[in-house]
């Protein structure tokens, strides 16, 4: 039984650090930060001559929206250069970006997936900075300038901006995945202020040229693992909430639970190719931030779940005591709440009280099965569309 505790609770302890404990850590840590720094005097306005690149795989029902958004931001014209690379597409994307002469089309008909296509794109971009976003997301007026800014410091190598989930639905699966997006949004931020952003979403980041690595094209999660080579570099990834790339939820569970399959399988292929960031002796600060927030939540995090669990029917069957038969009705309420959310899910009845249960468990049911396709080899690096609410 003594085995059994200990495992009962090193799991609760996992499981409590990484998606609550962590947070409060950091926060500690940032106020601290906050007490010992002195004053920086405003920065002052930075212009630099940037190009947007944007990746397009068959997008013709969105792109001319987002020509449209990408036409108004609030640049100098003469210092932003637009890129769209439509590798692969076979409808009209292609065509419909032809018809403005101030943007540079890249295509080809060879479909390699977006990594590949990013790194051919990085062939042609010639200013000292880039700026990623994804064909079906719409950045605000500022976006640009507001990501910019953050290189007038020397030790910033990339930038990463946020992501908002839009719908007009109050509830359901758009409001819990708004929910799981406002939390990493406060994360990054802490962790931005601490010392770096861990890992940028594809939605919108930032680099500076000069210290872009062709990505191997097999990789799945090529924007997380661009931006955490760059600390790799010992550079940090800066934090820009003021400059959001927003787009509506997944247009079901089912999609949406393809594209968490898909976060997983690239995740543990990234703690692969970034193992040098495990090593807390050199890379103190943003191996710390690495582990709690990314590689705890790939990997110990949904075993201790399980384990959770387990051991806590051991408990229960074999010591007894009335914490250990309270805590497990905790969890198999949290299970049934789970269920009944995917219940309604399947029959498009949103509640969102059973959505949150729903929605964490099938996270890390999605880690399992993108572990399994990760061991197979079996999930594709190629770009593989989530169908999106319009």
């Amino acid at each position: 039984m003594r085995i059994t505790y200990i495992l009962f609770l090193i799991s609760l302890f996992i499981l409590f650090y990484n998606y609550v404990g962590y947070g409060m850590l950091l926060l500690l840590l940032v106020k601290v930060k906050r007490l010992l720094a002195h004053p920086q005097p405003a920065a002052a306005p930075y212009e630099p001559d940037v190009t947007l690149v944007i990746a397009a795989y068959n997008e013709e029902t969105v792109i001319a929206e987002k020509i449209s958004n990408t036409l108004a931001l609030d640049y100098p014209a003469e210092k932003l250069r637009l890129l769209f690379i439509t590798d692969g597409s076979t409808d009209n994307t292609p065509a419909i970006i032809r018809q403005h002469p101030s943007i540079q089309l890249l295509h080809s008909t060879a479909r390699s997936g977006k990594t590949a296509a990013l790194n051919r794109a990085m062939e042609h971009v010639q200013t000292p900075y880039v700026i990623f976003c994804d064909a079906n997301t719409l950045l605000n007026k500022e976006a640009v300038r507001n990501i910019v800014q953050h290189y007038a410091d020397d030790t910033t190598g990339g930038v990463a901006g946020e992501k908002k989930v839009i719908s007009d639905e109050a509830g359901g699966a758009a409001a819990t995945e708004g929910i799981y997006w406002k939390y990493e949004s406060m994360l990054k931020r802490l962790d931005a202020e601490l010392y770096s952003v861990v890992g940028a979403a594809g939605e919108l980041f930032s680099i500076r040229t000069a210290l872009f690595q062709p990505v191997e094209e097999n990789v799945i999660l090529d924007d997380f693992v661009i931006s955490l080579r760059i600390n790799l570099k010992g550079y940090r990834i800066a934090y820009a909430p003021d400059a959001y790339a927003m787009e509506t939820p997944s247009d079901s569970i089912a999609e949406e639970h393809k594209r968490k399959i898909r976060i997983s399988a690239g995740g543990f292929q990234s703690i692969v190719l970034l193992r040098d960031l495990l090593n807390i002796v050199r890379f103190p600060v943003v191996s710390f931030q690495y582990i709690s927030h990314r590689v705890l939540r790939w990997t110990l995090s949904p075993l201790s779940l399980l384990l959770l669990l387990i051991t806590n029917i051991v408990l229960v069957v074999y010591a007894g005591g009335w914490p250990f038969y309270a805590f497990l009705a905790i969890q198999l309420l949290g299970y049934a709440a789970a269920c009944i959310g995917y219940s309604l899910a399947e029959r498009n009845i949103k509640i969102s009280i059973f959505y949150i249960p729903f929605y964490f468990l099938f996270m890390n049911i999605a880690v399992y099965q993108g572990f399994y396709r990760y061991l197979t080899n079996t999930q594709s690096a190629a770009w593989e569309k989530a169908k999106r609410k319009i």
